[in-house]
């Protein structure tokens, strides 16, 4: 049986996984195993797994499992993006010319100042928050490939660029070019820090690999 998980993306990395660019993302586990301890001497720390896929780590209170919340290989998550329900609101969304019109659209389709987020603000619609998508309104699924451990710091240039981050020329950005870095994982630490998370504290984390399936 196949399991089914949600995942949280903005949109910059929604675009991503659509242009076929991200097929990776790491979340830093919680708790964290415990940063000053053996298992981490000299960064020779191997994360072991359990026969049902549990990561054995050590915490203060001991040794625990902990279960990859974004499930193991041959699962599936359900990306959550910004949108919202354009039932009843009168205004026509039509991605194919020749195809259905659809119920929902999405935020990470839209970038501000286009014709489609003008028609928006003409009609007084607001995104909604990813958290609040309902399942039907996923356009997104994924099919877990992979599942490991690693410091975050130990992103390769190579998993960088497959977390997204794309190539203009030499210059290295995750958002279009509004920030631009010298190598892929410079711009990944951007990234990472600008979604909130602790890139000096080299947190431990999941690194998800997946790739996209029909919904």
């Amino acid at each position: 049986m196949i399991r089914e998980r949600p995942i949280l993306f903005n949109g910059a990395m929604v675009r991503a996984i659509l242009a076929g660019a991200k097929t990776q993302t790491r979340r830093a586990i919680k708790p964290q195993p415990l940063k000053a301890s053996f298992l981490d001497a000299q960064g020779a720390y191997q994360p072991r797994f359990d026969e049902e896929g549990r990561l054995l780590v050590a915490t203060f209170k001991g040794v625990n499992l902990l279960t990859c919340p974004f499930g193991q290989p041959g699962d599936r998550l359900w990306v959550r993006e910004s949108f919202t329900d354009l039932r009843g609101t009168g205004i026509e969304h039509r991605p194919d010319p020749s195809g259905p019109i659809q119920r929902y659209a999405y935020s990470a389709d839209t970038l501000p100042g286009s014709h489609g987020d003008m028609a928006r603000k003409d009609f007084g619609i607001k995104w909604r928050p990813s958290i609040h998508m309902p399942r039907d309104a996923c356009r997104l699924v994924l099919e877990v490939t992979d599942v490991r451990v690693e410091r975050l710091q130990a992103i390769s240039e190579a998993d960088a660029l497959a977390e997204g981050i794309e190539d203009l020329n030499g210059r290295f950005t995750f958002n279009g070019g509004m920030h631009e870095s010298l190598t892929p994982r410079l711009s990944f630490q951007t990234l990472w820090t600008s979604t909130g998370g602790d890139w000096a504290g080299n947190p431990w984390v999941w690194v998800v690999s997946f790739k996209v399936v029909t919904p």
